[in-house]
């Protein structure tokens, strides 16, 4: 998506005279020889990996009976480090992406291993001590070979062990996932900053909403909730204000952690709309959703789309809820209609008016 507006920008800019055609080759060229641009074929060797995996599995756990003790065990054994070494000397020869779909395989042959041999000799323990082993597995991968794949396979595993942990307790009664979940989550952060594997980042701050979410459902009260907007809200300062001391590191983290604590905000508020009853309460509640959304617009409105884009979505939903509450009960249907296309004008018209003084603050900024 971004390469897509970057090859209309490099054209726009072209035709206006800005830069000339060799220096827009030049710089598209450069996003593409890039390890984070987005390739189609890197994807499908993963793909391919992982069926080639699969199928390897599959066989040998089709034959697991006829195969002897010894020669499973053997087998296994050579087969995870075969994988990592081909993937080790196809790096150092800079076949980088069939490295990581080497990689990858092995990774998944550790997990395939894991199962197996605990099944051939009857080792004691649980599905979730199986599937930490299987992503400390994969964190040993990770940061040994540098690796962007395997970073993104830690991530994905670290909801496989939260969810293995949470359907066999049925919530958090062993206080396990109270600590687990942003333990691997910060697993994730510390090897997407060492890796470089900057998409991945998202699977760290979605399991962190998931462990939000899971608390709310095991504490769920009111309390709960306004912590959840505040933790959301104190977060979003921290990300975001100039004076502060962590801006620098989010900023080099791009627009992720900014979006992601203003979501949980809006996530703590929606929740008290439904802990709410009076209708004194919910105005209340209405007005804090709306601050919060030009709050947002004016601390991140130029830099960070997707909180803009957010905070519209918020500010839009909660006028109409608002409407919807007061004057769509007095007026009735078609009055509701009514309202809520005159309030749905008004907002495109201040998107509009938003989008403009953006712009013209960023050209101002650029000296364009």
């Amino acid at each position: 998506m971004y390469r897509g507006r970057l090859e209309r920008d490099l054209r726009v800019w072209t035709e206006k005279g800005l830069i000339d055609r060799a220096t827009a080759g030049r710089l598209l060229a450069d996003y593409d020889q890039r390890d984070s641009s987005f390739s189609l074929g890197r994807v499908l060797m993963v793909i391919a990996a992982l069926l080639l995996g699969g199928a390897v599995l599959l066989l040998i756990a089709a034959n697991w009976e006829v195969i002897p003790r010894v020669a499973r065990l053997v087998g296994i054994v050579a087969l995870i480090w075969s994988a990592h070494l081909a993937a080790g000397l196809l790096r150092n020869r800079g076949a980088l992406r069939l490295s990581e779909a080497v990689l990858v395989a092995g990774v998944l042959f550790f997990g395939g291993a894991i199962a197996l041999v605990g099944q051939m000799y009857h080792l004691s323990g649980d599905a979730t001590e199986a599937a930490l082993a299987w992503f400390a597995g994969a964190t040993i991968a990770a940061l040994l070979y540098r690796s962007v794949a395997a970073t993104a396979v830690c991530g994905f595993l670290a909801f496989l062990v939260a969810g293995v942990e949470w359907s066999g307790t049925f919530g958090v009664e062993d206080r396990l996932l109270l600590w687990l979940m942003p333990a691997m989550a910060l697993v994730v952060i510390g090897l997407v900053r060492f890796t470089g594997a900057s998409r991945a980042r998202h699977l760290a701050y979605l399991l962190m909403m998931a462990w939000v979410l899971l608390l709310y459902g095991e504490y769920e009260s009111p309390p709960m909730a306004l912590a959840i907007a505040g933790i959301g809200g104190a977060c979003y300062l921290l990300a975001t204000l100039r004076g502060s001391p962590l801006r620098p590191l989010a900023a080099s983290a791009g627009a992720a952690p900014a979006f992601y604590a203003f979501s949980l905000l809006l996530i703590g508020l929606a929740i008290l709309h439904l802990e709410t009853n009076s209708v004194g309460e919910r105005l209340l509640l209405g007005i804090a959703v709306l601050a919060a959304a030009i709050a947002a617009i004016a601390l991140s409105g130029r830099d960070n789309g997707a909180v803009r884009y957010l905070a519209y979505a918020a500010f839009a939903a909660e006028v109409l809820y608002l409407a919807a509450e007061t004057l769509g009960s007095i007026l009735g249907t078609s009055g509701f209609f009514l309202i809520s296309g005159l309030v749905v004008a008004a907002i495109a018209w201040i998107v509009i008016r938003l989008e403009r003084r953006l712009a013209v603050r960023t050209n101002l900024e650029t000296g364009q």
